[in-house]
């Protein structure tokens, strides 16, 4: 491949990256959406976070077995407490990365 199709392969990749995300932006920046939709939106970030963590926090990495003795599960319960309680993100960080150095030694 010479330079132009490289220059071409990357304005291409280019554009189909851009184009799905700036489209809908720019239809949907001046109209106003329901109040349901923005609601709806709004636990998207939750859900993810939520498949993210769950197989980490549930299973087992061999296998994929589901295990409830796993010393993250134990350490995110009360780290989430914590969190809840406090609202603080810098105090939650700090609680669970020693709560999970305290694990190591007990689990």
């Amino acid at each position: 491949m010479n330079f132009s199709d490289y220059l071409l392969l990357f304005g291409g990749m280019g554009l189909a990256t851009y184009l799905p995300r700036t489209l809908p932006l720019l239809y949907l920046a001046h109209k106003q959406l329901p109040q349901w939709l923005i609601d709806w939106l709004g636990l998207i970030p939750v859900a993810i976070l939520s498949a993210l963590l769950a197989p980490s926090l549930l299973t087992t990495v061999a296998d994929r077995s589901f295990s409830l003795g796993k010393p993250e599960l134990l350490v995110a319960i009360p780290t989430l407490i914590f969190a809840l309680k406090t609202r603080s993100l810098g105090g939650t960080v700090l609680v669970g990365m020693l709560l999970y150095w305290l694990a190591g030694f007990f689990i």
